[in-house]
């Protein structure tokens, strides 16, 4: 029994709901059924608080559960088809860099372990990683222990001499922290044999954040420069850089910086092929609160400029709260500046990063400048990839065999579709006087129910139009409901244009259906 299983077995045995535990903890009710079902870490900190809910001693969770530091075991074909489909991105990825960034409090929830893990399967997959590092509840800590107060300008922290030393001291005892998680090589774990080089420095030149809304912010300040050449300097040698969020000036003052804005320069100094924002929740929502796992810069700006925070009057328009919209701008920031791709993923989620790199859909939501899908003329070099699409269609008797050499030949009558950069649907439009025909339809099977058909089709029919013809058909033997939903009606095959009737395969029997355009 894994230890989500057992709390929810002890909370059901007391009588508690979901949401009678999540508030007597002060928790997240989603938060806590993410624990249950196993997808997300649970720290030390909140299983106490769990244990002591529940009235029972944390040992006695974990009872029936793996020990510490075994690998779970993985259904055999499971993984063969998982790791095929990683395949792709495992080629992409490699020599790429790659900005991790994530507050305090993943530090300060004993989620660090975890992420370790696929760091270190990353850096073995060649990716060059820049982690940086938030350090609030820590801070927090240092002050409380000291008895310092400190005040928040727009949620950023005003520095004075004596909270500066609690920063020191908690940035020095992250860095640590992060280190030694990184350096262990555990027999029997995920970061067996591993050898990280971990590097930090020096990196970040800083300045005065100044006066904000009548305040001194005395030692917090932003980033001036970043020195991107020493940093590509240690990655080129195989090193994890840590970033802190901590600037020095040329004049030796230290500053106080956000993980937000060291993030975001750091990204655009080393031009990071992406930047990864390890937040509290999902990721992005619209407005039937449904994740959105892919957002254009155009539509990022949009969704940010109607939300409350700059256009009260639309308070209601957006199912987003403050930090979400914060790390929204921040992201916005990273794509106008030319960062491919910066993706939102929830610290809770064990694994996240993985699923959300490795996997077609993701976990959480990317903003790119342009949408991740295009659809444009096939050339030569696409035949391998548009026979690999229609080739199970031809066995299933959907398609007419064709052959490489016949794609080729007829490579201008075709499109494709693309997304990622990964060509996942197909189409060929073929002409006959004043009908065209269209044929040879696909789509990758993980991109179907997704929209991407309906996509390509309609691009289709309006390339049609555009070059005037009157009407378009199609051939189809097992899929003549998807037709008639998109207005075509069958008519008798004698009324197929001329020139097609004399390569129609009787033996096919294919039906004929037309819409006039």
């Amino acid at each position: 029994m894994s230890l989500g299983a057992a709390i929810r077995k002890r909370r059901k045995s007391l009588g508690f709901t979901l949401q009678a535990l999540a508030k007597k903890i002060a928790s997240d009710p989603g938060n806590l059924s993410r624990i249950e079902r196993g997808e997300q870490n649970i720290g030390e900190a909140q299983l106490l608080k769990i244990c002591e809910a529940l009235n029972c001693a944390p040992s006695s969770l974990f009872q029936n559960n793996v020990p510490a530091n075994t690998i779970p075991k993985l259904d055999s074909q499971t993984f063969a088809r998982w790791f095929r489909l990683a395949a792709p991105y495992i080629n992409t990825f490699s020599n790429k860099t790659f900005v991790i960034a994530f507050g305090g409090e993943l530090l300060d929830e004993d989620q660090f372990t975890a992420l370790s893990h696929d760091i270190n399967l990353l850096t073995c997959l060649n990716v060059k990683i820049i982690l940086v590092h938030g350090a609030r509840p820590q801070i927090d800590q240092k002050l409380k222990e000291k008895k310092i107060s400190t005040q928040l300008v727009r949620n950023v922290r005003v520095t004075d001499d004596l909270s500066m030393e609690a920063v020191k001291e908690a940035n020095g005892l992250i860095k640590i922290n992060i280190e030694s998680t990184l350096s262990s090589s555990l027999l029997n774990s995920p970061m067996a044999g591993s050898d990280i080089k971990v590097s930090s420095g020096n990196f970040i030149t800083a300045k005065p954040l100044g006066v904000i809304d009548g305040i001194d912010m005395q030692h917090t300040g932003e980033v001036r420069k970043i020195d991107s050449a020493a940093i590509k300097k240690k990655l080129d040698n195989k090193e994890l850089v840590v970033i802190s969020p901590i600037g020095y000036s040329p004049t030796g003052e230290v500053f106080n910086l956000t993980m937000e804005d060291v993030a975001l320069k750091t990204s655009i100094a080393l031009e990071a092929d992406k930047l990864i924002l390890l937040i509290d929740s999902d990721g992005i929502f619209n407005l039937r609160n449904e994740l959105l796992h892919e957002m254009t810069l155009e539509k990022a700006i949009n969704l940010y400029k109607s939300t409350s925070k700059n256009n009260p009057k639309k308070h209601e328009l957006i199912n987003i709260n403050s930090n979400e919209l914060d790390l929204l701008e921040i992201a916005i920031k990273a794509s106008e500046a030319g960062i491919n791709k910066i993706h939102l993923i929830n610290r809770h989620i064990d694994g996240a990063i993985l699923q959300e790199l490795f996997t077609d859909e993701g976990v959480g939501t990317v903003i790119t400048e342009k949408a991740l899908d295009t659809i444009r003329p096939a050339s030569h070099n696409d035949v391998k990839g548009i026979h690999k699409l229609i080739n199970p269609l031809e066995a299933g008797g959907y398609l007419v065999k064709r052959g490489r050499e016949r794609i080729d030949h007829e490579i201008e009558n075709f499109l494709v579709i693309e997304h990622d950069n990964k060509i996942i649907g197909c189409a060929a439009l073929y002409s006959y006087d004043d009908h065209v025909e269209f044929a040879c339809f696909a789509i990758n099977k993980n991109y179907q129910s997704k929209g991407f058909g309906s996509k390509l089709y309609n691009y289709c029919e309006e390339l049609a139009r555009q070059r005037n013809y009157k009407y378009l058909f199609a051939l189809t033997t097992r899929t003549e409901h998807w037709f008639i939903e998109k207005g075509f009606k069958e008519e008798n095959i004698q009324k197929l244009p001329k020139k097609r009737i004399e390569s129609y395969l009787p033996q096919r029997n294919s039906k004929f259906f037309i819409k006039k355009l």
